[in-house]
């Protein structure tokens, strides 16, 4: 985690983005988070070390971070957008019980991206794969 917030605070450093104790947080959070938390998960998580934080300050350093090209941004319908800080090429599984997301990794995709290419005439420039499904506690507990 140390190595890859080093080098997130290097990208925004010459992005020419000030940090602040909050940003500071905020980023640190997310980089060691791996449960793609939403904004007010973050916000909760670190208001008693910021009292005088604000939700607004959670959604506006996550702007930032994804402007600087730090995070990404995962919508799901009408629920709250989770925040993600890895930006390697991987998938998420998500459980339509509880909402639990969970990533995977899968070499990348390259002949759905031609062929969507070939048959839609785009000129795809990225895609996202979710599988959905009951993660194994979710399951764990209809069991009983």
């Amino acid at each position: 985690m140390a190595a890859h917030l080093e080098q997130a605070l290097a990208k925004l450093k010459t992005t020419g983005v000030r940090m602040t104790p909050q940003r500071y947080a905020i980023l640190a959070f997310l980089l060691d988070s791996m449960t793609h938390p939403t904004a007010d998960d973050i916000y909760k998580s670190l208001e008693s070390k910021f009292p005088n934080m604000s939700v607004a300050t959670v959604y506006n350093n996550l702007k930032v971070f994804i402007e600087s090209g730090l995070v990404r941004e995962l919508t799901y319908g009408d629920s709250s957008s989770r925040f993600d800080a890895d930006m390697t090429d991987h998938y998420h599984a998500v459980c339509e019980v509880c909402g639990k997301i969970s990533d995977f990794e899968y070499p990348p995709l390259s002949d759905i991206e031609m062929t969507a290419a070939l048959h839609t005439g785009f000129q795809v420039g990225g895609y996202r794969l979710e599988i959905y499904g009951v993660c194994p506690d979710c399951s764990e507990t209809t069991k009983h």
